[in-house]
């Protein structure tokens, strides 16, 4: 063997030894939040099995597990049955488990009992569950899991028939996420009053149950922060959250949505959402940020909600349709509104002669640092009026410019194109200071 070998397998031999004393001196603690940090199961158990002091700190301070087929494919090859022994011992071997993650594809149908033993031993200890588990008879979540430590739970695919508020209470929930669920508005409501303490809503593709033609959902508390929603098929949305500071709807088509905040609400998003009765504007004093993108809402109530904004900071319309535009709205002293207007995105998409012409005027833009405009298909006067844009914003820094890129198939898109690298270049010429960057779809 060559000397060059041997100190190869000195060094490796050294390091190893190293490695091994580095881990030994660690505090358990330490070593437990590590193998927290590792993500999925399987990774932390190859991890644990490093020395023994690992080992240990596995069994008594290790404090989130997480169980996703996506994750570890291999979970997809192995029998349910062996799937099951394999969570079981590996959950049994904690003592103090805080965070639970159970997600695995419909290609395993677990036992319920399984399943309530698992949540039955971690019970006394678990502060955050995520439930993505099919099950045969279906094990009743709320039912397992109310009346404990619980501060956020996440249920996936998992149905609710029937809350009982006096019985399944959530004392300690913050976060209550639910996805793919069937239940009926009513139980959400009972669910939201059963949690004393939550800040944080989120209701994705629920399949709400209801017998009448119009569905509605009320919702009401006093300690809501945080509410997202996204394709629920409901017509009517009531919303009674004093504390309530962000709202986000995606893909939603509402008839009527009602907002009462008393004042507190800051950042209020629309994605893809219809709503024709918007009343919210009583409960915007401390708005921030508007962001509304390819969404319809009436202009009236639109208007409103912006000059009585007198706080708002961003904001934003993309793609944006107004309804009853042709109303004509009378407010005292508009150009003195939004004073605080520093990041405003437009598309020029919406309607000449009502935005372009009727809100900006009517906008203080002095304050505006960041200007972003964009087009889906671009027009000649685009250039002009990103000019004129720019040309109102006297403290403006970064201009960002938005577009869908196309090769020109005619001689007119060729021209439209040629005018609005000529008007960009005069921007950029005429006001050197100002960061101009181009972002294409």
């Amino acid at each position: 063997m060559q000397r060059g070998q041997f100190r190869t397998i000195e060094t490796s031999s050294l390091v190893s030894m190293l490695s091994e004393v580095f881990m030994e001196n660690l505090p358990m603690e330490v070593v437990g939040n590590i193998l927290s940090h590792l993500g999925n199961a399987k990774e932390v158990v190859i991890a644990s099995s490093t020395c023994r002091k690992w080992r240990e700190s596995f069994r008594k301070h290790l404090h989130t597990l997480c169980f996703c087929s996506h994750d570890c494919p291999i979970y997809r090859d192995l029998t349910t049955r062996r799937l099951e022994v394999i969570i079981t011992e590996t959950i049994f071997q904690t003592v103090g488990l805080q965070c639970l993650s159970l997600c695995m594809d419909y290609v395993h149908e677990f036992s319920a009992a399984a399943v309530i033993a698992w949540l039955m031993y971690t019970r006394e200890t678990l502060r955050s569950l995520s439930y993505n588990i099919h099950t045969v008879p279906t094990v009743n979540i709320l039912e397992k899991c109310s009346r404990q430590k619980l501060e956020v739970l996440e249920l996936d695919h998992n149905p609710i028939f029937g809350v009982e508020p006096s019985y399944q209470k959530f004392n300690s929930l913050r976060s209550f996420t639910l996805r793919h669920v069937s239940v009926s508005a009513f139980d959400i409501s009972l669910l939201l009053a059963s949690c004393p303490k939550i800040e944080t809503l989120t209701l994705v593709s629920l399949e709400i149950m209801t017998s009448d033609s119009q569905s509605s959902m009320e919702l009401s508390s006093l300690t809501l922060r945080s509410l997202y929603a996204k394709a629920l098929n409901v017509d009517k949305i009531v919303l009674e959250a004093d504390n309530l500071e962000t709202l986000h709807f995606y893909s939603l088509n509402l008839e009527v949505f009602e907002l009462n905040a008393k004042g507190a609400l800051n950042n209020i998003k629309l994605d893809d959402v219809s709503i024709v009765h918007f009343d919210a504007c009583e409960s915007i004093d401390q708005l921030e940020v508007i962001d509304f993108s390819i969404s319809t809402i009436s202009w009236p109530k639109f208007y409103q909600l912006v000059f009585r904004s007198s706080r708002l900071r961003t904001l934003r319309l993309w793609g944006v349709v107004f309804v009853d535009e042709d109303e004509i709205m009378d407010l005292e002293n508009p150009t003195t509104r939004c004073p605080h207007l520093k990041h405003l995105c437009l598309s020029y998409e919406i309607r000449d002669g009502l935005f372009h012409n009727g809100l900006h005027d009517s906008l203080s833009l002095e304050n505006v640092t960041t200007l972003e405009l964009g087009w889906s298909v671009i027009s000649e006067h685009f250039g002009q009026w990103v000019f004129g844009m720019v040309d109102q914003c006297p403290n403006l820094k970064n201009l960002v410019i938005h577009g869908v890129l196309s090769d020109p198939k005619t001689r007119e898109e060729c021209q439209m194109l040629a005018s609005f690298t000529s008007s960009v270049v005069s921007v950029m010429r005429k006001y050197m200071h100002v960061d101009v960057r181009f972002e294409y779809a």
